[in-house]
């Protein structure tokens, strides 16, 4: 970890001051939103163009790269970035808003791309295990460490607009300046839909309901804290509580996935879900209950988030893995881009208890979805000694196709080693 933290810190500092930037922006959006007095459903769909623009970036950001290279495309959309976060507070129209969200996402999603790549091409078959994980630290780092921020001045003007403007232009000088040119940029062809839901239902629904539950916690969740009644500095902590809960349950999540059937696993945080949803549902008006509810809805739903794909991969050939990943980033956009409509519509008539009872809904459809899947496909869990799995990888729900295939080729290289440590006796790669 060490040698990884050497020879990628730069780059690593630079993207923790991109999450720092974009997660300032994302409970800001909410906040400043509610004192322009745009209604929830307006809210919702501006939340949901982001997540329209990073789906789109994540599939068109590649093409650009092989195009005109990874510095053009880093600088160009870096620059794009940084302007579209000055005129929030100098066009308050929704409209113009939701215009702008789909462009930060797109090219927020583009500046991932370049970052994730040449943090790839930094790292060896050794250390991209660790780099990817370190990597996975630091985005959740970066936006808990932004909500603080949103005490340092008033939401209503112009201040909290600018310094994550300032970051992100600060955040190219270390990642610019540190980089080597980097080989052909090549990504693998997304599987299709129907073959990623019939190699594995449960992975499928399960990543499109991640997605919805992803753009909950990170684009709504200001707006729950100010109909709720919040201040600014609780819906800091709220938001920081929620991505705290993930990097705490993040690696515990991933042992147990690697030592139990993942589909139990899968259950047992799916209900936990529920637990944390009705806790805050129930205790709603504590303020005390809210964080607690928070920490263990993220502590259960980004682990969920990579068990699902180590669980696709437990199906395939290690050929297929990174096709396969890049057909679940697609699966969880379009959950993302769904979450904030329904996580409105839900505030809308529920008003603040809403934001619970979507994130119950979504969490119990899984639970019985999973329950279904039990009886419909028996386990390749049999023992711990004799369990035909593929070694679980940490990732992040804000993955784009380049991380994607990192975690596929860590999937491939720790389950080799485990295969070797076992003398190739009970391969993960042997389905029968």
């Amino acid at each position: 970890m060490i040698d990884v933290l050497k020879s990628s810190w730069a780059l690593l500092f630079g993207v923790l001051l991109l999450m720092v930037g974009n997660g300032l922006q994302g409970s800001l959006i909410g906040i400043r939103g509610a004192i322009e007095e745009f209604s929830t459903a307006e809210l919702s769909i501006i939340t949901s163009a982001y997540f329209a623009g990073f789906l789109g970036g994540s599939r068109l950001a590649p093409e650009l790269i092989r195009r005109v290279g990874h510095v053009r495309v880093f600088a160009a959309l870096g620059s794009i970035v940084s302007a579209v976060l000055i005129l929030y507070p100098t066009i308050t129209d929704p409209w113009a808003w939701i215009f702008l969200r789909v462009v930060f996402g797109f090219s927020f999603s583009g500046v991932y791309v370049t970052a994730e790549s040449w943090l790839n091409n930094a790292a060896s078959n050794e250390t991209r295990g660790k780099a990817l994980s370190l990597y996975m630290i630091v985005q959740m780092a970066g936006i808990i460490l932004s909500q603080a921020l949103l005490n340092v001045h008033d939401p209503a003007g112009f201040v909290l607009f600018v310094i994550p403007s300032v970051l992100v232009s600060l955040a190219f000088a270390p990642i610019l300046l540190s980089v080597s040119p980097t080989p052909a940029f090549e990504t693998t062809k997304a599987m299709g839909l129907k073959e990623l839901y019939v190699t594995s239902p449960t992975s499928f629904v399960g990543m499109f309901l991640m997605g919805a539950m992803f753009a909950a916690q990170f684009g709504m969740a200001s707006i729950f804290g100010t109909e709720a009644g919040l201040s600014v500095g609780e819906i800091g902590l709220f938001v920081s509580a929620i991505f705290a809960g993930g990097l705490v349950f993040q690696y515990p999540v991933g042992w147990m996935s690697d030592r139990m059937d993942r589909r139990i696993l899968i259950f047992a945080t799916a209900l936990g879900g529920c637990g944390a949803a009705l806790i805050g549902l129930a205790f709603g008006e504590a303020f005390e209950a809210i964080l607690l509810a928070g920490f263990l809805m993220g502590g259960v739903s980004n682990p969920l988030y990579a068990l699902l794909i180590a669980y696709m991969n437990d199906y395939l050939d290690t050929d297929d893995m990174a096709a396969a990943s890049g057909g679940l980033l697609f699966v969880n956009g379009l959950g993302a881009i769904a979450g904030p409509i329904l996580t409105g519509w839900a505030l809308g008539t529920f008003g603040a208890s809403g934001f619970w009872i979507y994130l119950l809904a979504v969490m119990f459809i899984l639970l019985v979805y999973v329950a279904f899947r039990m009886t419909q496909r028996l386990s390749l869990y049999r023992s711990e000694d004799d369990y035909d799995a593929v070694a679980y990888a940490p990732i992040s729900p804000t993955a784009t196709p380049v991380a994607m295939e990192v975690a596929a080729e860590v999937y491939v290289e720790n389950t080799e080693a485990e295969e070797d440590d076992a003398g190739g006796e009970n391969s993960p790669l042997d389905r029968t």
